[in-house]
């Protein structure tokens, strides 16, 4: 069976890219704002590129924030990418006065051009490595090697208040975290989708992972997954 992907639609982010990207690695994806038909995904993915709290207030209008907490809450498989992993945090100093998702506590910060070298500039575009910090959960980029190149776009970073969640950290003027990792739930600032064969073995892990851990639970089949039904 094909991996359900349901892709939050909320305005704001390349969804094609992101849904061409996981259909390529065989996945059957949705791009809806639909909590109803969300739901009966295997994956949720939040993708977005735009400011922090206007995709919070549009998060909320859709009614999609709860949402997405208790889906992480429940431990059902999560991906983050680029503004879908910074909303996972308590508050960003882009919109000081907006509340993130509060999945993760800690705060996203923007680049400081004091701790940048000089030919180094905010933004921070273009490629990068990321490397692994959690030895153990080294599956997840099985094929990848600390050397590989992603894809990064972003001015604002996340800085977790427990490092645990790290999963790999990458440098621009110091060292920052460019993707967590816990239980269920992966989330990363470059883009995958954006990274080329690296990405795209990336989200093949992912898919492979999620496909691993939800099979044995599924009590129905794909039939369902795809056909529209009301929000709610």
């Amino acid at each position: 069976m094909k991996t359900r992907v349901g892709v939050i639609d909320y305005g704001m982010g390349n969804l094609h890219s992101v849904s061409k990207a996981l259909a390529l690695q065989g996945a059957s994806v949705v791009v809806s704002d639909s909590r109803s038909l969300l739901k009966t995904a295997d994956l949720l993915v939040l993708p977005g590129v735009g400011a922090f709290g206007a995709a919070m207030v549009t998060l909320a209008q859709k009614k999609l924030d709860d949402f997405v907490r208790r889906w992480i809450d429940e431990g059902k498989p999560y991906l983050g990418i680029c503004l879908g992993f910074q909303l996972l945090f308590d508050r960003s100093e882009e919109s000081r006065r907006s509340r993130g998702l509060g999945v993760i506590p800690g705060t996203v910060v923007r680049f400081r051009e004091k701790d940048l070298k000089k030919d180094q500039q905010i933004p921070h575009m273009g490629w990068n490595t990321a490397v692994p910090v959690k030895k153990e959960e080294r599956r997840l980029f099985d094929g990848i090697q600390p050397s590989d190149y992603f894809y990064f776009v972003h001015s604002y970073f996340p800085v977790p208040s427990d490092p645990s969640w790290i999963m790999t950290e990458t440098p621009y003027g110091s060292r920052f975290c460019s993707s967590v990792l816990k239980g269920n739930l992966f989330a990363s600032q470059f883009h995958p989708e954006k990274s080329g064969t690296v990405g795209l073995r990336l989200l093949k892990n992912i898919l492979k992972r999620t496909n691993e851990q939800t099979f044995a639970e599924r009590s129905f089949g794909e039939r369902s997954f795809g056909k529209r039904s009301p929000k709610g």
